[in-house]
């Protein structure tokens, strides 16, 4: 059984980095008329609590989106902001989406939105805070969701796939399973999140990933670790088939937590 709950780092930075350039694409999707297909394998709860004692104990949302928001990384033009706004005028200001929430606020009522979460508890949580929306919720395993799924309809879209890498083979069969969605549905947006750690663990990972995609944007940024001991060390996404306005913005982005890591005990400034 799965023991992997985000309720102890949601509002990290690693979602700072994932659910900003997620939403920045999303928004960027919908200047056009058409709709999009939208589907996430690994879904989470949809909406976490910051003042829980879970969020508490780890101090990661502390150090991750309340430090972001006072340092103001994101105008109020921005969509990631935007969006937080609305949900936090919605549930309170201690709340914190997930991305299935975030896209719910970002996409339109003619957009298709697929969401997988294995996790029994999870999964309850996440039929419940989507309940609003025009969202399908699957208790089951999200990468046999997209198999079945792709290519959708409609056919312009973007797959999410963001595991927490609890197994750890999941570093070696993510490649095959891109490669196999990518050839089915070679139109979708294809971002996978992975995170930066200690042990090297997604070095192959990634070199395959090139192999297979060249073309595809490949962004990373660094992080102090949430605590002493704590093996990741930053965040990173692949895209295949970015959008165009994606890559300015995470260059920003990288600007914006570079002069955070230069800001911390020990580093140059």
């Amino acid at each position: 059984m799965l023991s992997y709950q985000h309720l102890y780092h949601a509002g990290n930075m690693a979602d700072v980095h994932k659910h900003s350039l997620l939403v920045w694409m999303l928004q960027y999707l919908t200047q056009k008329e058409k709709p999009i297909s939208y589907i996430e394998t690994h879904a989470g709860r949809a909406l976490y609590d910051l003042n829980s004692d879970e969020a508490i104990k780890t101090g990661e949302a502390t150090e991750g989106i309340n430090r972001v928001l006072a340092a103001n990384w994101f105008s109020g033009a921005h969509p990631y902001l935007q969006a937080l706004t609305t949900i936090r005028a919605q549930h309170g200001p201690h709340s914190y989406p997930g991305s299935p929430l975030l896209a719910a606020e970002t996409l339109r009522a003619t957009d298709k939105l697929h969401l997988a979460e294995l996790h029994p508890q999870e999964a309850t949580a996440l039929e419940y805070a989507m309940s609003p929306y025009q969202a399908r919720c699957y208790a089951q395993e999200g990468l046999a969701l997209a198999q079945s799924l792709c290519p959708p309809m409609p056919r312009r879209g973007m797959l999410l796939i963001d595991p927490s890498y609890e197994v750890k083979s999941e570093y070696g069969t993510l490649p095959g399973f891109i490669r196999q969605i990518h050839r089915k549905w070679p139109v979708g947006i294809i971002v996978l999140w992975y995170p930066l750690l200690t042990t090297g663990m997604h070095h192959s990972m990634l070199r395959e990933l090139e192999h297979s995609c060249p073309e595809a944007l490949r962004h990373e940024v660094a992080f102090p670790p949430a605590r002493p001991g704590h093996k990741m060390i930053g965040s990173g996404l692949f895209v295949i088939n970015p959008p165009f306005a994606l890559a300015p913005e995470a260059a920003r982005l990288s600007r914006c937590f570079k002069k955070y890591q230069s800001q911390q005990p020990g580093e140059t400034k």
